[in-house]
């Protein structure tokens, strides 16, 4: 019974890193008043990669190009495409190069080819944008100034909202984003620590650009990014104020394929590099990536919620042959602080998106998602997959 209530000691610390990581986040976030541009406006160069983009990469290059200056340029780079997504994005306006290689695959080296590219003629300043996003007026404007005067990466605020008539599921997605790339990073921001770079609207000064190893074939490159930039003392800024949202596919493989890609990849980081990059941080007193380190230690919500109930689950068994109720009222803690931060993110940032009772439908979401964490553990996901967007 010792080896049991050591055990469990041990799962209850190693839950209650990340659950107190992301209730801190929350409770630390606020919405706050749009914070004016300042600084000089650099040069641009928007970096779209595209896979497979011909039929709605026009409505993105058309709200880039709304936001461009003189002596500024959109690059599209067509990688691996079976379709015309080149024709279309020069016939749009924009620069266009095509990239075949059919072992190198994935987003990683479709930025890597562009930035090689631009090197011809390069910005002050890159910012990527993916290919089926939308851009608020005056994004480009502010991630420019800010990532100038920083000389740091800048992310804007990305958000993923659910299509038309979508489900209840596809709410309580939508929901779960904008608590990961909005309501946490604000939180950060808060306490004067920087987010995590989240694949589209990223600013990058051209010298920081120019050095960064992209083509590393990881698919969730864009974390990989940001924790490289903190390591060199450059850890991505948060510009809430700096908007960028797309849409969640339609088609339920498209969007179960996204998903997918991004949480097997999301919890490989966690697994792999994780405890060394906490290490790492530590020794070289680094905050800002232990602050990113920590961050990204946090698994899916849904996963921390039911890992957390797992561990109740574990406790009665103390409770029932030990008789002792101490690791059972323990255990509770942790479930109890990730309902109470939910429901207040709900309050601050989650209305527009679902009602109370929607909400409540969340533990029937995190219990569907347990057939992908299984897979995690049987046949994980590595490469890179493009996501079905086509309406079934």
């Amino acid at each position: 019974m010792m080896l049991l209530q050591a055990i469990f000691l041990l799962l209850w610390l190693l839950l209650s890193v990340p659950a107190l990581v992301f209730v801190l986040q929350l409770l630390m976030a606020r919405s706050r008043q749009s914070v004016p541009a300042t600084g000089r406006r650099p040069s641009i160069a928007v970096l779209v990669p595209a896979h497979d983009e011909a039929l709605g990469i026009v409505a993105t290059l058309v709200s880039i190009r709304t936001q461009l200056q003189v002596g500024d340029r959109v690059l599209v780079v067509a990688d691996n495409c079976s379709d015309d997504t080149a024709a279309v994005a020069i016939a749009a306006g924009a620069e266009a190069i095509a990239r075949v290689d059919a072992v190198l695959r994935g987003k990683s080296h479709a930025l890597d080819f562009g930035v090689r590219h631009l090197a011809l003629a390069p910005p002050e300043v890159v910012i990527v944008i993916d290919a089926d996003c939308l851009l608020e007026p005056g994004a480009l404007d502010r991630l420019a100034r800010l990532s100038l005067a920083s000389a740091r990466p800048v992310q804007a605020l990305y958000l993923m909202r659910s299509p038309p008539g979508a489900s209840l599921k596809g709410k309580v997605a939508e929901f779960a984003w904008a608590v990961k790339n909005w309501a946490r990073a604000l939180g950060y921001q808060r306490l004067g620590l920087p987010c995590q770079l989240m694949g589209s609207g990223m600013a990058f000064p051209w010298p920081l650009m120019a050095q960064a190893e992209l083509a590393s074939g990881h698919i969730v490159e864009d974390l990989k990014l940001g924790l490289d930039c903190a390591r060199q003392g450059r850890a991505p800024l948060f510009c809430p104020e700096a908007e960028v949202s797309s849409v969640f596919p339609a088609n339920v493989e498209g969007a179960q394929s996204q998903r997918t890609r991004w949480e097997h990849g999301h919890l490989a980081m966690i697994v792999k590099e994780g405890p060394a990059l906490i290490l790492e941080s530590v020794r070289s007193k680094n905050r800002d990536l232990l602050a990113l380190a920590l961050d990204m230690c946090v698994p899916p919500l849904a996963l921390l919620v039911l890992l957390s109930l797992a561990l109740c689950a574990l406790a009665l068994l103390p409770l029932a042959f030990a008789d002792s109720a101490m690791p059972w009222l323990l255990a509770l803690i942790n479930p109890l602080l990730l309902g109470c931060a939910v429901l207040l993110a709900w309050s601050r940032f989650g209305r527009p998106i679902l009602s109370l009772g929607d909400l409540a439908y969340a533990p029937v979401y995190a219990l569907r998602k347990i057939p992908l964490y299984l897979k995690f553990l049987v046949r994980r996901q590595v490469e890179w997959v493009r996501s079905h967007r086509d309406k079934p």
